[in-house]
């Protein structure tokens, strides 16, 4: 089984490369670059066995995001562009930086993870309210998500958490996206009237797709998609759900912590 990682800035990839070549271990690189250089730093693929053996020489001198399985490209999957990245006049993102990645709960053929922002994008969430018609912006909790065919998108001020993304370089290509659209929508603020109120709730969906649909009324709300609703409101803790966290549903527990994780809201 080969694994992979990558790092929250380009020094670490270095340091973990040099170690690998004075261990005389054999691995892989996955380049971001050209086209998704402003969002992704490279990553390594090893096998099981040279990580067990990387493990094994001494502590670790670099910082990575998180070993997870590496499966190769899905059929027909886009490259990383050829091109270079967009230059805007006020890259509102800033520096990214992924630094946790791991498998999703719901979903372990595919990826979980979360990057870090040098810039504070939520000034931009009322204009992407306006342009995104398929989003839903939280003003209160100050949280703009959307689906992007099936992953789930959640931004924050400073941060970007994103499940179910295909691998690793298609969640280059997600940050890649945000990035052109949150720099997109900042240059066009003075002709786009902001929007702050809540449209529509498809993350309240999503966590109510993960829910019994008994509407057993334990937890206090009249139907399981109201518990929904008030969870991604931020209202209520999702471990009301007591046939889940308590009865015969636990085997729902995990993708429910998954997608709540990946909106931010409690769990």
């Amino acid at each position: 089984m080969k694994l992979i990682t990558t790092f929250a800035a380009t020094a670490e990839f270095r340091k973990a490369a040099g170690q690998l070549d004075r261990l005389g271990l054999p691995y892989e690189v996955i380049s971001p670059e050209p086209g998704y250089a402003k969002v992704g730093v490279p990553g390594l693929v090893m096998e099981e066995e040279a990580r067990m053996a990387l493990a094994a020489a001494g502590p670790e001198e670099f910082l990575c995001a998180g070993w997870i399985e590496y499966r190769a490209p899905r059929a027909g999957a886009p490259p990383v562009p050829a091109d270079g990245p967009p230059v805007f006049e006020e890259d509102v993102i800033g520096e990214v930086a992924i630094v946790v990645l791991v498998p999703c709960v719901a979903d372990k053929s595919r990826i979980r993870f979360i990057a870090h922002l040098g810039g504070d994008i939520a000034p931009v969430f009322p204009y992407l309210n306006t342009l995104m018609h398929e989003a839903s912006y939280n003003a209160r909790a100050a949280t703009f998500t959307f689906m992007d065919a099936h992953r789930l998108v959640a931004l924050y001020g400073q941060r970007v958490v994103v499940a179910k993304a295909d691998d690793l370089v298609d969640g280059w290509r997600t940050l890649e996206m945000i990035r052109c659209r949150a720099a997109d929508a900042w240059a066009r603020r003075a002709s786009v009237e902001p929007t702050y109120q809540m449209r529509q709730r498809p993350p309240a969906l999503e966590v109510y797709k993960r829910l019994p649909k008994t509407n057993c009324g334990a937890c206090g709300q009249a139907s399981c998609l109201a518990l929904a609703v008030m969870v991604y409101e931020g209202e209520v803790n999702i471990s009301r759900c007591r046939p889940v966290f308590e009865g015969e549903f636990g085997h729902l527990r995990e993708a429910l912590v998954e997608v709540c994780a990946g909106l931010g809201v409690a769990v």
